[in-house]
C-alpha cells in the first residue's frame, strides 16, 4: 500500500544559534509525535487524573506509549445532570493533563438525542433549542485552546425517527428539521471557535448519511470533517466494505475520521441484533483465538485507512476490555495485561511508521530528511531544536 503521502522528503539547512551552517555534522532526527491522529477513548483518564486512581498508572502509561489523540465524554445528561451544574472543572483538568502530554483532545458530543439531559424535557421546543445552543457556546468557548475539536452532532440520520424513548433533541429535530438543526449547531460552534475542527458523526455509513452530508454542506453548515463510526461487534468489515465506505465519502473532499472503531477478541455478536445496545450479557470473555483474530483485523484496517490520503484520524473506542456492552474490545484485558493487538499497533505507530534516524550535513550545512509527517527533536553535539515536518518545502533548523 502506498503511504508516501504520510512522509516528507525535505532539504534542510542546519545552523547554530548564530546562523552559521553546521557543515559535515551528524544530525539526530527523533520523532516525538505523528501528524496523523492515532486515537483511543480516554475515559480512564478521568478517575486517574481527578481522583488519583493510581491503580490505573500502568494502563495510562501504556496508553500514552501509543496514542496521540483522545476522546473525552461530554454527554449532556452526565456532564450536566442538574441544570446549571456542569462538570466543567473535571473535564478541563483531564483535557489539560492530556494536552501537557502532547495529546490532541476531542470532545464528544455537543448535541445528541441519546444520554441527553432529562431536565430539558420540561421546556418547550424553542427553549430547548436555545439551551442547546447556549450549551455549545459554553463548552466550545470555555474549552477553547485546550479542546479545539468536537463531534458537534451525533447520529443525525436516525435522530428524527428515534423512538426508543422521548427526548429533547429528537423533539427539536422533528420540529425544525435535520438540516436546519445541523446548520444551527455547527454555526454556533464555529462562531465560538472559528479555528476548531468540527465533525458530523454517524454510525450509518450508507448513502443516507452521504445525502445528509450533501444537504448540510449545500445549506452552508461549516463541517470540517466527516466522522465514521465503525463498531464491528458483529464481525470485521473487511477490505471490500472499508473501500466501499471510503469511496462513498471521499467525494466530498473533506477529511475523514474513523471516530469510534471496535473490533472484539471474543465471540462475535449475532447478526440478528439490529441495535448493538440490545445485546446484554453478564460476561463476554476474550479468547486466545479471538485475540489473534482481533490483532490481524486491526492491522489490516489500519493499513488500509493509513494508505488513504483523506483519512486523518482513527480512534479505537474501548481501550480496555469490558467497557461498552462488556465486550472484549480493548487493547488491554480486564487485568490490564496487553493483548496482541496492543503490541501490533505499537509496533506500527512507534516502529514501522516512526522516524528515528541520523543524517550527515554537506559542506554547506544541508541534508535531506526522509521522515513521517509530525514533530521532531533535532540534536547534534549537545545542541537541540524542535521542528515540525508536514511538507516537502525546503526549511531551516537552528540548533541552540
Amino acid at each position: 500500500m502506498d503511504i508516501s503521502h504520510r512522509k516528507v522528503s525535505k532539504k534542510v539547512l542546519f545552523t547554530d544559534n548564530e546562523g552559521k551552517a553546521l557543515a559535515n555534522k551528524e544530525i539526530r532526527v527523533s520523532q516525538t509525535n505523528h501528524e496523523f491522529l492515532f486515537g483511543c477513548g480516554a475515559f480512564d483518564f478521568l478517575p486517574y487524573v481527578t481522583m488519583g486512581a493510581t491503580e490505573l498508572q500502568d494502563a495510562i502509561d501504556k496508553w500514552l506509549a501509543v496514542f496521540n489523540y483522545a476522546t473525552l465524554p461530554f454527554y449532556w445528561g452526565r456532564f450536566e445532570p442538574e441544570e446549571g451544574k456542569p462538570d466543567t472543572e473535571k473535564l478541563m483538568q483531564v483535557a489539560k493533563y492530556l494536552k501537557e502530554k502532547n495529546v490532541k483532545v476531542k470532545g464528544h458530543p455537543l448535541c445528541w438525542h441519546t444520554v441527553c439531559a432529562d431536565w430539558l424535557m420540561k421546556y418547550d421546543n424553542k427553549t430547548i433549542l436555545k439551551k442547546q445552543l447556549e450549551r455549545i457556546d459554553r463548552e466550545v468557548s470555555g474549552f477553547k485552546g485546550v479542546i479545539d475539536m468536537w463531534d458537534v452532532i451525533n447520529e443525525v440520520v436516525i435522530m428524527p425517527i428515534f423512538d426508543k424513548y422521548d427526548n429533547a433533541v429528537t423533539r427539536i429535530c422533528n420540529e425544525y428539521g435535520r438540516v436546519p438543526l445541523v446548520k444551527a449547531v455547527f454555526d454556533e460552534a464555529h462562531a465560538q471557535n472559528p479555528d476548531a475542527v468540527l465533525l458530523l458523526n454517524d454510525f450509518n455509513t450508507s448513502e443516507k448519511y452521504a445525502e445528509l452530508i450533501e444537504e448540510c454542506l449545500d445549506a452552508g453548515a461549516p463541517i470540517s470533517a466527516i466522522g465514521i463510526q465503525s463498531h464491528q461487534h458483529q464481525g470485521f468489515w473487511g477490505r471490500e466494505k472499508l473501500e466501499e465506505v471510503l469511496e462513498r465519502f471521499e467525494r466530498f473532499g473533506l477529511p475523514i475520521h474513523f471516530t469510534e472503531n471496535t473490533l472484539i477478541s471474543g465471540e462475535i455478536m449475532p447478526a440478528y441484533i439490529e441495535d448493538l445496545n440490545d445485546w446484554q450479557v453478564d460476561e463476554w470473555p476474550t479468547t486466545p483465538e479471538g485475540e489473534e483474530r482481533q490483532a490481524k483485523e486491526i492491522e489490516e484496517m489500519y493499513r488500509i485507512l493509513f494508505s488513504h490520503p483523506l483519512v486523518k484520524a482513527i480512534t479505537t473506542w474501548d481501550y480496555r476490555d469490558g467497557a461498552w456492552l462488556k465486550a472484549p474490545s480493548g487493547f488491554l484485558r480486564l487485568d490490564n495485561s496487553v493483548k496482541p493487538s496492543y503490541t501490533m499497533l505499537k509496533d506500527l505507530v512507534r516502529g514501522e511508521w516512526w522516524t528515528d534516524t541520523s543524517v550527515t550535513t554537506d559542506k554547506d550545512g544541508y541534508a535531506v530528511i526522509d521522515a513521517f509527517k509530525g514533530d521532531y527533536r533535532i540534536s547534534s553535539e549537545g545542541k537541540e531544536a524542535a521542528a515540525t515536518f508536514t511538507d516537502d518545502s525546503e526549511t531551516k533548523v537552528k540548533l541552540t
